[in-house]
């Protein structure tokens, strides 16, 4: 048995792994954070005696890494090539690989590493370890797996470099490139943490980035969520009240009534990470964002990346996930639309679902209820209905749509997704009734055991999943030769509740550089009169039935998010204006705000006859057929943006849901037919984008299915919860 020894512990302490506290941040879940942590903390010292693994394909310099960072901590450096495997052999890796053949190697190498032991060092291990699982289990139980990502053309120019041309796995016929991408599936299976290496990075560069990815990993106590009406404590010693990532997630409202927001700013990567995604595809740009943005301890790396690539695999129609269009002149359109439920909700509520299963305590029963103004109920439902058997046993939906005033197709797409989980009831209201009763909540959990939470774009995992394919538009851009990075864009975005034009503002946090944030709004124009006034004023404001239902929504919950950004997060501001808001139906910020918020900001609506005009007269010069909330934002980005640069257009929805509406637009007569005949007469038309499949689907089930309706009464809708959960969970 091999062992090897740490040495100097004292310039190795300043950056030890500390992977049992990794387990607290699991029984945080279970709501006994603060004492756990105290305890940790007074029981256990700064000790440095975990490894710190270096993982990568061949090429990705782990070697060389690790020798710098081996000098900079003072500690043993082991390289499993040199160290391990050619003294236990007693002849070179190239001689044993053509001795014994590709599968008898990897055992071999397996067996020699499961023979060996080390602490407090620097592991640089082979390309092909991660392919063997038992060695690899036996070296993560001590010590943290840091996985060197590194652009595949980098590495096949490093390899030509270093003249190798054979490496485990590669038989006759197979490229070096073909095999590269082969083996990723093996080190997204055990890393820890990632360092995305950017081209041409050096190896100090590298080394560096290894020792933040530690320090992050080690600190479970560092990215915490605040509530946007927290007050800052006035003296250093008080404790600031904040939650972590899977409580914000479970949690979803916070208990004073504001939203969770990253305590510190949201994670930025250089001009050379995002250079390194251009030619990424979505769900590798997706698990490099949202793990810069989750914490390992909330959600451990490789386990998010199994549900990034659920969420977008099988699911969506289009294997681009959420491509990008040129539609004419300087405008282009982001379709949104792809995922099963034909709405831009799809992008965050096929992964949401299984990051919110994730989160939960395992011993607790949740009922999610979801307020929608359209497309959210059967996104929803959707989502959640796609966990697996144990997790739809603990968690329920529940879905309030408007009765009269979502569209047909909507109403008929709600209902019919109800499954054994996941059920709609109609309100005789509109989207702005509000359900929220802290004593019921309260009295849920006492008697049924049961939690209530949210999925609408108040839940901060439902809104960061949006941020990604907002950066990946612009990526496709620079992919697709329309402009280099760092050229600026604007992004116009239809909006009703300020989530999809936030989650582009956080894109722009995060490095993207997005210019200005055009606000298109229908009649419901209650958001374009507040970016132009600073005046949010609901007083004799009644809300108006559009082409566009999903934007019809006067009070924008995530506005108060973005005030809270604007406001260097004042919670005490948000406070008062949003109790203003609820008291008074109105409130105005200072100067000082308007002007920031229109430094960024550009607002303005449509009417109902523009919304049908634009849709014509874009068939009738592209082809296209936008649906009427992209219509909206057509209509607004033509009038407002001054074509100096790019402007993407977010299209949230596909264009069947609204057949009636297109149908009147184009101009079709036949407007009275089933919803199958029309989708049908509006596919005749071969335009683009082609009719959704999913949605046809939908038009095709002839059974009728039962749904509840009531009065906007909040004591008949907790009847309705309180039965739902009886039937489900008792």
């Amino acid at each position: 048995m091999l062992h090897f020894n740490r040495y100097n512990t004292e310039m190795f302490s300043s950056i030890h792994v500390k992977t049992d506290k990794h387990a607290q941040r699991f029984l945080s879940r279970t709501f006994a954070l603060a004492e756990l942590r105290k305890s940790w903390y007074s029981t256990h010292s700064l000790v440095g005696d975990k490894n710190i693994i270096l993982m990568g394909p061949p090429g990705a310099g782990k070697t060389t890494v690790g020798r710098i960072i081996g000098q900079k901590l003072g500690c043993c450096v082991i390289d499993v090539d040199d160290d391990i495997l050619e003294k236990t052999w007693n002849m070179s890796v190239s001689e044993k690989l053509q001795d014994v053949g590709n599968e008898q190697f990897l055992e071999e190498e397996g067996k020699a590493v499961l023979n060996f032991s080390a602490s407090g060092s620097v592991i640089s291990l082979t390309g092909s370890n991660p392919m063997h699982d038992a060695s690899m289990w036996h070296l993560k139980k001590n010590g943290v797996i840091v996985y060197l990502d590194v652009p595949l053309l980098d590495l096949i120019h490093r390899l030509k470099l270093m003249k190798i041309d054979r490496i485990v796995g590669r038989n006759s016929g197979t490229s070096m490139k073909d095999l590269l991408k082969f083996r990723r599936q093996y080190y997204k299976k055990w890393y820890d943490a990632r360092v995305f290496c950017e081209s041409g990075a050096s190896p100090e560069e590298v080394a560096d980035k290894v020792l933040n990815a530690i320090k992050r990993y080690q600190d479970v106590d560092s990215e915490t969520f605040i509530s946007t009406r927290h007050v800052w404590p006035k003296h250093c010693e008080q404790k600031v009240s904040a939650k972590f990532f899977s409580e914000a997630v479970i949690e979803g409202l916070a208990s004073d009534g504001g939203l969770f927001v990253p305590a510190k700013e949201f994670p930025e990567l250089s001009c050379g990470e995002w250079k390194s995604l251009v030619g990424a595809t979505y769900i590798e740009r997706a698990q490099i964002l949202l793990e810069r943005c989750i914490h390992p301890a909330d959600i451990p790396a490789a386990r998010l990346g199994e549900m990034i690539e659920t969420a977008y695999g099988e699911n969506f129609a289009c294997s681009k996930i959420a491509p990008v269009r040129h539609l004419s002149g300087n405008q282009f359109i982001l379709e949104l639309f792809h995922g099963p439920t034909g709405s831009f909700k799809d992008l965050s509520l096929q992964l949401m679902p299984h990051i919110f299963a994730h989160c939960i305590p395992p011993s607790c029963n949740y009922m999610i209820l979801v307020a929608t103004s359209g497309d959210t109920g059967s996104a929803v439902l959707n989502g959640f209905s796609r966990l697996n058997k144990n997790d739809k046993q603990r968690i329920a939906v529940v879905t309030f749509f408007p009765e009269n005033g979502v569209s047909d197709f909507q109403k008929a797409q709600i209902i019919g997704s109800q499954r054994e989980n996941g059920w709609a009831v109609g309100v005789e209201s509109d989207f702005d009734f509000n359900f929220n009763d802290s004593d019921f909540t309260g009295f849920l959990t006492v008697e049924y055991g049961t939690i209530l939470s949210s999925a609408n774009s108040i839940n901060w995992g439902r809104l960061l999943p949006q941020v990604v394919y907002h950066a990946s538009a612009y990526l496709d851009l620079v992919s697709q030769g329309f402009i280099s990075f760092g050229s600026p864009v604007d992004v116009c975005i239809p909006t009703g509740n300020f989530g999809n034009i936030l989650a582009a503002v956080y894109a722009k946090m995060m490095g993207i550089p997005i210019r200005k944030f055009i606000c298109a709004s229908n009649q419901n124009r209650v958001l374009t009169d507040f970016i132009k006034t600073g005046h949010y004023d609901l007083r004799e404001r009644k809300l108006a039935q559009t082409f566009s239902p999903s934007i019809d929504i006067l009070k924008s919950s995530n506005l108060e998010r973005h005030l809270h950004l604007m406001a260097n997060k004042d919670g005490q501001l948000m406070t008062e204006l949003f109790n203003q808001l609820e008291s008074q139906h109105h409130f105005q910020i200072e100067k000082v705000l308007v002007e920031k918020l229109q430094q960024d900001f550009v607002a303005d609506w449509c009417s109902e006859g523009e919304c049908l005009a634009a849709i014509n007269s874009t068939y009738n010069t592209s082809g296209y057929i936008l649906d009427p909330h992209t219509a909206v934002a057509k209509v607004v980005a033509d009038r407002v943006q001054d074509k100096t640069c790019p402007v993407i257009v977010s299209s949230t929805a596909h264009y069947s849901k609204f057949a009636p509406a297109i149908m009147q637009a184009l101009k079709i007569k036949e407007i009275n037919e089933t919803s199958s005949s029309q989708l049908y007469l509006l596919g005749s038309y071969n335009a683009l984008p082609p009719l959704h499949e999913a949605l046809l689907e939908r038009t095709k089930q002839q059974e009728k299915t039962e749904y509840q309706v009531c009065a906007a009464d909040v004591n008949v809708l907790k009847s309705h919860v309180e039965k739902l959960i009886q039937n489900q969970f008792i």
